[in-house]
Parts: structure tokens; sequence; C-alpha cells
């Protein structure tokens, strides 16, 4: 074969390769984006977590800052409420009467739909690290 159909092969497949992670990688973030709303969506409206704890529906937005605000770290939280309080401090005045759930097999759904979203997969990993960093600290 030719040396520099050869190396235009090999280009060609390494690129391919390179496409074929990112585009793996894009779908996998569009699913996150979209998938995580969507469950919270089922969640709390449509199981009727949020009527079975007393709350009200909540809108689109209402729903993306909920749903993030349950995936992302303390910092993300901090700044989530923030935004909230900012654009309506009257929010935290509501007449909300919550109260615990009844124990039905619908609410438990909802919550263990809501328990996967705030479930993060790499708490995991950081507290192993930190056992291997304790590990070399200590002696023997």
């Amino acid at each position: 074969m030719n040396p520099i159909l050869r190396f235009v092969l090999r280009i060609l497949g390494i690129g391919a390769l390179v496409a074929g992670g990112l585009a793996v990688a894009l779908a996998a973030l569009a699913a996150t984006v979209l998938l995580g709303p969507l469950v919270f969506w089922i969640a709390w409206n449509v199981l009727d977590f949020g009527h079975a704890l007393g709350l009200p529906e909540l809108g689109f937005w209402a729903i993306l800052l909920a749903t993030l605000f349950l995936v992302v770290g303390w910092l993300g939280k901090v700044v989530i409420t923030g935004i909230v309080f900012l654009a309506d401090p009257s929010w935290f005045h509501g007449a909300a009467h919550a109260h615990w759930p009844e124990p039905t097999f619908r609410n438990f759904v909802a919550v263990a739909l809501l328990a996967v979203l705030a479930s993060r997969p790499h708490a995991h990993r950081q507290k192993e690290r930190g056992r291997r960093k304790n590990a070399e600290r200590s002696p023997g």
C-alpha cells in the first residue's frame, strides 16, 4: 500500500475515533441535561409528590433550578439559593403547609427518583482518594 495513503487512512481513523468520542460525550451531556429535569418533573408533578408534601406544582424554570439544586455541590446550592432570593425574595414568605407525605408506593417511587438525582456518582471516588492519601501518610 502507498505510504501516503496509509498515512491519510491513519489520520482519518484517529479523526473518526476522536469524532466518535466527542459525539458520545455530547450525547451523554445532552441526556444529563434533558433527563434530569424530566425525572424531577415526573417525580414532582406527575406523581404529585409536591402535592403529597403540601407544596405546589412547579413550572419549567423551577424544575430546572430544583434539578440543578439536587445535582450540584454545596457552592452551587448557595448560588442557586442566592439567585432565587435575589430574583423573588417574597418566594421565601410563601404560605405552603408542608407535611410528611402518606406512605404510598407512588410517593416511594417519587422519593426514589429524586434520590437518584441527588446521588452523585463521583462522591464515592472522592472518599476512595481520601483513603489512599491517608494510607500513604500513615507509617508502616
